[in-house]
């Protein structure tokens, strides 16, 4: 057990379930958002080429970029205290990750998802959020976000009002913070968080979730699109930053490792440009394997590395 850390994670920690089938079909359909639909025959039996149990959510994949890359590190989840809680738990441990603050509830249900996985990396994510989706105020160690240098703050279930407090408090003590906001805060749109976007340091969305914070300025805002690359936007100025054309196996915890090894190297070099390269070629180790935690980076790239992303 560490003693004290640099970085707390805050969010979701879960047991996650790859099923590698190429039985898997994608079938366009337009009544399904994206058009897109995975698919298999009704009343078949399908065979599964690829089994693998690991543990995943975005608090505990971020930890585990920061830990792996010499930071030291804390993280604040809940989980049930069943079997599923504890083989979590002795994970996050086995990363040198900080286990102090994780709510353990007792005869609660640990968040598990199951990830139907084409051949290609494409899946679709059967979620069961348990005891993650229900945040509380009790169960953030306010203590622990102000002994720490950064805060990583991940989706609460939902929970916009704790995770704006969170924001707040991180920015009252001096504590620099980093926002990946999860579809359910986000969904009321820029106006129910511009009040503490000024307090953000980093802000981390997806090309879908764009919209809803379309305005944002005077933080960093990274905004990823998969193998498109990343838009960042720094006041005024705004970089896209491409890919290495690396070729994945799974995309899962793709966007959890590009922001952490964002922040990461940002707080290690403090070039925002550097850090988005190093951003980018963690998310591209990370899907050369199935899993969300097991490809992140052990260590800084090289520099014939990083000249392959390019910035426009």
């Amino acid at each position: 057990m560490l003693s004290s850390h640099e970085i707390l994670t805050i969010g979701a920690a879960t047991r996650d379930i790859f099923l590698v089938s190429d039985q898997f079909r994608s079938v366009a359909n337009k009544s399904f958002e994206g058009g897109q639909a995975e698919c298999v025959p009704l009343g078949a039996k399908i065979e599964i080429q690829n089994f693998v149990a690991t543990t995943g959510g975005g608090a505990a994949n971020a930890a585990a970029t920061f830990a792996s890359l010499g930071f030291k590190t804390a993280i604040t989840c809940r989980i049930g205290n069943d079997s599923i809680g504890r083989d979590l738990l002795e994970d996050l441990k086995q990363c040198h990750i900080d286990t102090t603050y994780v709510n353990r509830i007792t005869d609660g249900q640990t968040a598990y998802s199951t990830l139907l996985t084409m051949p290609d990396g494409e899946r679709t994510v059967l979620v069961y959020r348990g005891v993650s989706s229900k945040f509380t105020d009790t169960d953030i160690h306010w203590s622990a976000i102000r002994k720490s240098k950064w805060v990583y703050l991940t989706s609460l279930g939902g929970n916009l009002d704790l995770s704006k407090k969170i924001v707040e408090f991180a920015h009252k003590h001096q504590v620099k913070i980093a926002w990946n906001p999860g579809s359910g805060e986000l969904k009321k749109g820029l106006k129910s968080i511009t009040s503490v976007l000024p307090m953000v340091d980093v802000l981390l969305v997806n090309k879908e979730e764009e919209v809803l914070v379309k305005g944002a300025r005077g933080i960093i805002t990274l905004i990823t699109d998969g193998s498109k690359g990343t838009t960042m936007i720094e006041g005024s100025r705004m970089h896209k930053f491409g890919t290495s054309g690396t070729k994945g196996i799974s995309k899962t915890g793709a966007g959890d490792a590009f922001g952490s090894g964002f922040v990461a190297a940002l707080i290690k070099f403090g070039d925002p440009q550097l850090a988005a390269k190093i951003g980018t070629i963690n998310a591209e180790s990370v899907i050369q394997h199935i899993g969300a935690k097991k490809g992140v980076l052990k260590e800084w790239p090289s520099e014939a590395k990083m000249k392959k992303i390019k910035i426009t």
